[in-house]
């Protein structure tokens, strides 16, 4: 039903509720300046691991006890999950539309409208400009470009601007914008590449063929993507090196040469374990981090080596649960959630968004602290403006699960 929300509040949070209004929630907002400091403060340590191999041996983990969560159902299988600057508003691909969700004083946003977008996109990967102005939709060849604006209003036309189209290209996954917003980068899966597209020019003259810049060669089923902090580099996994190579790969891209010259903008590739499939970076810049979908790790990699000297780039190997897709860091980036998919349906496993101790994984200690359970096939997150809320789309349950960060341990 529209709107619907169902609770659900993990075993051993006795009396807790799933609303964020005054009492229970101020605290919980409160408690999010008690937790723990930012990773950044951590030093990367010197050691230098191989890439793993291939695994179907997963972590175990507890359930964790005392965290707060709720799902919105919502009419489609969510896929990427962004949320507005303000704060106030989150989307939802659901492919062949975006869910426009309120956030409130509940803990799950509140479902309020559908856009339609054009017949025969399929939105998947979801990022807003650094401006907060226009939300785009990895899709097809592309991306679509929507008014963020019109789409909070329901403005009955105008919300779809256009779309970004790469000739020759094919299964857009992810997408990801320049930090003065000019350009955008789309993970094209069936391709091997990523396509650069001059957004601005699209925006100011209208779509069209002129907006194409070029492709970013990569490897075999190319996924995730990341710019890091300071704008210089653009991050890309994919899932393997090449048809003989089962390894995947961590390509490093000099973000403003790519968006001159893409074929010669690669700077260095790091081996990243079995199936990387997406890759986050610290709000420092200084960790690079990378789910490696059927190594069951959490791989991270230290920024700072990545593009002169790759092979020793990676620095602490985290297992998980089956099959890691999404990453989010949260906490000022002492917590890690992932999630872990369970999509291929492994006997014994489960779907849960697993939370780790980055200070614990840089150390080389056990770092997987346990799990929150989600519904079928968790993959793509989000944090609300404040950090104490973290929603994550369950695809195949068609759900979004909010969670309350300050909660988790």
């Amino acid at each position: 039903m529209a709107g619907s929300i169902a609770t659900v509040v993990i075993i051993g949070c006795a009396g807790c509720t799933a609303g964020r209004a005054a009492g229970p929630a101020s605290a919980a907002r409160s408690s999010a300046s008690a937790a723990p400091s930012s990773a950044s403060a951590v030093p990367l340590p010197d050691r230098a691991l191989a890439s793993p191999g291939c695994s179907t041996s997963i972590a175990p983990s507890p359930q964790l006890s005392g965290v707060r969560t709720a799902t919105t159902d919502v009419p489609g299988n969510p896929f990427g999950v962004a949320v507005t600057k303000d704060g106030r508003w989150a989307f939802v691909a659901l492919q062949q539309s975006i869910e426009v969700l309120r956030i409130g004083a509940a803990l799950a946003p509140a479902r309020v409208r559908v856009v339609a977008l054009p017949q025969g996109s399929m939105a998947l990967g979801l990022t807003l400009t650094p401006d907060g102005r226009y939300l785009l939709a990895a899709s097809n060849a592309g991306a679509v470009v929507l008014d963020i604006a019109r789409a909070e209003q329901g403005a009955a036309a105008g919300v779809v601007l256009g779309t970004l189209r790469a000739p020759g290209e094919a299964g857009a996954i992810e997408v990801a914008v320049s930090p003065d917003g000019t350009f955008a980068f789309v993970s094209e899966e069936d391709t091997d590449a990523t396509a650069v597209f001059n957004l601005r020019l699209a925006l100011t003259r209208g779509f069209g063929a002129a907006d194409y810049v070029g492709k970013i060669p990569l490897g075999v089923a190319p996924v995730g993507l990341a710019v890091s902090p300071d704008g210089r580099w653009l991050y890309a996994t994919s899932e393997v090196a090449d048809n003989s190579i089962r390894t995947g790969t961590l390509t490093v891209i000099d973000l403003r040469r790519a968006e001159i010259d893409t074929a010669s903008s690669i700077t260095a590739v790091a081996d990243a374990g079995c199936e990387p499939v997406r890759v986050i970076a610290s709000a420092d810049g200084s960790q690079v981090w990378v789910t490696a979908r059927a190594s069951d790790d959490v791989l991270c990699f230290a920024a700072a080596r990545l593009p002169a000297t790759p092979s020793r780039a990676l620095v602490a190997i985290v297992p998980v649960g089956e099959a890691p897709v999404g990453l989010i860091m949260v906490r000022g980036g002492s917590r890690i959630v992932v999630a872990d998919s369970n999509r291929f349906g492994a006997s014994g496993a489960r779907s849960d968004l697993g939370v780790v101790d980055v200070a614990a994984a840089l150390a080389g200690k056990p770092a997987l602290l346990g799990h929150i359970p989600a519904g079928k096939f968790p993959r793509e997150m989000a944090l609300e403006r404040d950090g104490s809320v973290l929603l994550a789309g369950n695809y195949m349950s068609r759900q979004l699960e909010a969670v309350s960060v300050p909660t988790l341990p």
